[in-house]
């Protein structure tokens, strides 16, 4: 009996296998039907596509008192506009000014050194060379006359050696006259290059001064919507920063996708969003798959659920009726089922 029915399993395991496999000789073929590629659903939260830009001190915490604020929550702002200012910056902006009048002052010193002397200063060396000229020439008259007086006694020597000695300064002047006037036309390279390093020194001075007045405000660096103030004029400027800017023109998905659901996802997808306790459902494509693989961050009070589910971001652009409607929905949770 016992060997009857290993008999019959194994003919039944045999018909079986044929079955599987899709050989048995006296069934008819049946046609497989592959089922619909199935979507994916998951946990999601809305944000802006430009993220939520988090402004603080731009100097680090040395400084950290508003001392204005130009804004407040809702305000639309332009990328480079100046949202507030903190204490230092009147010290600073002194600093500026000091250094924009140093750097003037070297500035038209080098001018001044390159220029040498005015026209007019020229013009008064080159009457004073003249001048020198006649009288050289008169001396040295003069004292070739004494020369030739002394032989015959008519006259004296030290008159000669006198008139001598006023034509050497008579040459004397005029070549010191003639240098001068050198130097008036023809500046030194030596004064150029120590003035020219004076100036630099002066811009770079003026240089950093502005760059340290920036430090002391608070600029846009996008256009967007400031969407939450945590310090005002007064304040000092804690952990979370001053304030909050984001482009709300602009509205993203980024929902948590599982890892294993990835394969059945492309860029292009078409989702659909739900919003909890709203019943209107908003329309939204696939835009960017992340690139880190992470564990899960959705809470969930499910006791079966895998504690160690693996997932990535997917960022899902919202259509323009929809951002319309969930433009002031920030960070809200939202479940997202994107179509295969």
């Amino acid at each position: 009996m016992k060997r009857k029915l290993l008999m019959a399993g194994g003919v039944l395991a045999s018909a079986a296998g044929l079955f599987l496999w899709g050989r048995a000789p006296t069934a008819t073929p049946v046609a497989i039907v592959s089922a619909a590629p199935a979507g994916v659903g998951a946990l999601g939260r809305i944000e802006p596509a430009s993220h939520i830009r988090k402004l603080a001190q731009p100097g680090g915490f040395s400084v950290n008192r508003v001392e204005t604020l130009t804004v407040r929550e809702g305000d639309r702002v332009e990328a480079g506009q100046i949202l507030g200012t903190l204490s230092d910056a009147i010290q600073k902006d002194a600093a500026v000014l000091q250094a924009e009048a140093a750097a003037a002052e070297a500035s038209a010193q080098l001018a001044k050194v390159a220029a040498a002397g005015r026209p007019s200063e020229i013009a008064e060396q080159q009457a004073r060379i003249a001048s020198l000229i006649e009288q050289e020439r008169i001396t040295r008259l003069d004292a070739e006359r004494a020369e030739q007086l002394v032989p015959s006694g008519a006259g004296a020597r030290a008159t000669a050696e006198r008139n001598r000695a006023a034509a050497a300064r008579a040459t004397a002047d005029r070549i010191a006259a003639i240098a001068q006037l050198d130097t008036l036309s023809h500046p030194r390279p030596e004064d150029v290059a120590v003035a020219s390093a004076q100036l630099r020194s002066a811009e770079s001075t003026l240089a950093r001064a502005k760059a340290d007045a920036t430090l002391s405000r608070v600029v846009a660096p996008i256009a967007g919507t400031v969407i939450k103030i945590y310090a005002r004029a007064g304040d000092l400027i804690g952990g979370d920063g001053l304030l909050d800017l984001a482009d709300l023109d602009r509205m993203d998905v980024v929902a948590d996708v599982y890892e294993t659901d990835l394969p059945r996802l492309h860029s292009g997808s078409i989702a659909e969003v739900i919003v909890p306790g709203d019943t209107e459902r908003y329309r939204a494509s696939v835009r960017e798959i992340g690139w880190i693989v992470r564990r899960t961050t959705q809470a969930g009070t499910d006791p079966v659920a895998a504690v160690d589910a693996r997932s990535v971001e997917v960022r899902l652009t919202l259509d323009e009726a929809s951002v319309k409607a969930l433009r002031q929905r920030t960070n809200m949770q939202v479940q997202v089922a994107i179509s295969p």
